[in-house]
C-alpha cells in the first residue's frame, strides 16, 4: 500500500488553499475523500471526528484559506479506493480538450462515459480528471451530460469561476445548443416546447422523466436543419437544464431522438441502425458563456463526431 493510500486509513490533515476556500466542509470532504459515502462523512462531522483548526464544526461550515482540517480514517479496507486511471481513459480525456485557461477546462465529451461516479459506476470523468490533473487544487463540473451524450462539457478550476457560471445558469444566460436526429418528417419550422418535467422511478427501479403538470418548468426550442424521408437533423436550444429534457420533450411531440432506448421508438431506432447508427444521436454542439474572469463572451464548439456525421452522409446518399 502506498503512502497516500495509508493516509486514507489513518488520521491525516488537509491545509485549505485559496482556490478551495468558500466550500461547505461536507462538500469539500466528498471531493477529497473519494469513495466515502456521504453518510460516513456526515457522521464523522456530527461526532466531532472532523475538526477545523482543532475545533468542532457543523457540516454547513464554509472552509477558509489556511484552515487545517483534521480528517479521521473514513475509508474501510474492504472497499477499494480508486487512485489510478486506465490508459484508455487517460488518452480519451487528454485528447478531447476543447479549451483551457486558468479558470476553465472544456471537453468534447466522448459518448459512453459518465460524468461522475454512481451506484453502478466506480469512476466517472470528474473522478478521473482529478487523478490525471493532480496539479489542480480545484476541479468541479459546471453542468452534466447524459452518459450517452457527447459534446461540450465545462468544468471550473476555481470556486469563484464555478459560482459565477452557476449564477449564469440560474439566470438562463448560458447558450446551450445541441444537434440531434429526430424521428419523422418535420412539417413545421422552429418549434417551442414549454412542458413541465417530473422525475419518476418505475417498479424496476429505473429513473424516468415525464411531462407532468406538477413538474419543473422546462423550455426547449427545436430548429430544423435538414430533412430526410424518415428523420430530421435538428438544432436544439436548451433554455432550462432538466434531466433528459431534450429526450422527453422530443418524444412528447412524437419526434423522439434516434437511438434513444429509453424514450425512443423501437422501429425507428432499428431503421437508423441500417444507416450505421450505433448510439443515441444527441450531441452538445455549442456552449456560449460569459467568461467568469474577463467578462468576455466565449463560444465553445464541439464538432459532430464521425460516428454521427457518417450517419448523416448515408441518409443524404439514400
Amino acid at each position: 500500500m502506498s503512502t497516500d493510500d495509508k493516509a486514507k486509513f489513518s488520521v491525516h490533515f488537509i491545509e485549505v488553499t485559496a482556490a478551495q476556500s468558500g466550500q461547505r466542509i461536507d462538500n469539500f470532504l466528498l471531493t477529497q475523500e473519494k469513495g466515502v459515502p456521504k453518510s460516513r462523512i456526515y457522521r464523522a462531522i456530527r461526532k466531532g471526528e472532523v475538526r477545523v483548526n482543532k475545533g468542532r464544526i457543523k457540516q454547513t461550515y464554509k472552509i477558509q484559506a489556511g484552515d487545517s482540517i483534521r480528517v479521521p480514517p473514513l475509508h474501510t479496507s474492504d472497499k477499494t479506493v480508486i487512485t489510478t486511471v486506465s490508459d484508455r481513459m487517460r488518452k480519451q480525456l487528454t485528447e478531447c480538450v476543447l479549451f483551457e485557461d486558468d479558470d476553465l477546462l472544456a471537453l468534447n465529451k466522448p459518448p459512453g462515459l459518465a460524468v461522475h461516479a454512481g451506484s453502478n459506476i466506480d469512476q466517472g470523468i470528474i473522478e478521473s480528471l482529478r487523478i490525471i490533473r493532480s496539479d489542480l487544487d480545484y476541479l468541479e463540473l459546471v453542468h452534466r451530460l447524459d452518459r450517452d451524450t457527447s459534446g461540450c462539457l465545462l468544468l471550473a478550476k476555481s470556486r469563484t469561476a464555478l459560482l459565477n457560471l452557476q449564477q449564469q445558469m440560474i439566470n438562463h444566460d448560458l447558450n446551450k445548443r445541441y444537434l440531434t436526429l429526430l424521428r419523422g418528417y418535420w412539417k413545421d419550422g422552429e418549434r417551442l416546447i414549454e412542458q413541465p418535467l417530473k422525475k419518476n422511478t418505475v417498479s424496476s427501479g429505473e429513473r424516468m422523466v415525464r411531462v407532468d403538470g406538477e413538474g419543473k418548468y422546462s423550455k426547449t426550442v427545436f430548429v430544423p436543419i435538414e430533412s430526410f424521408p424518415q428523420a430530421q437533423l435538428t438544432e436544439v436550444i436548451l433554455y432550462t437544464g432538466r434531466t433528459h429534457q431534450i429526450r422527453v420533450h422530443s418524444a412528447f411531440i412524437n419526434h423522439p431522438v434516434a437511438g434513444d432506448d429509453k424514450y425512443g421508438q423501437r422501429n425507428f431506432n432499428k431503421d437508423m441502425k441500417k444507416f450505421g447508427l450505433k448510439r443515441m444521436f444527441l450531441h452538445a454542439w455549442k456552449l456560449g458563456i460569459t467568461h467568469p474572469t474577463s467578462g468576455e463572451s466565449l463560444l465553445l464548439e464541439a464538432p459532430l463526431p464521425s460516428q454521427l456525421s457518417n450517419v448523416i452522409e448515408k441518409l443524404r446518399a439514400q
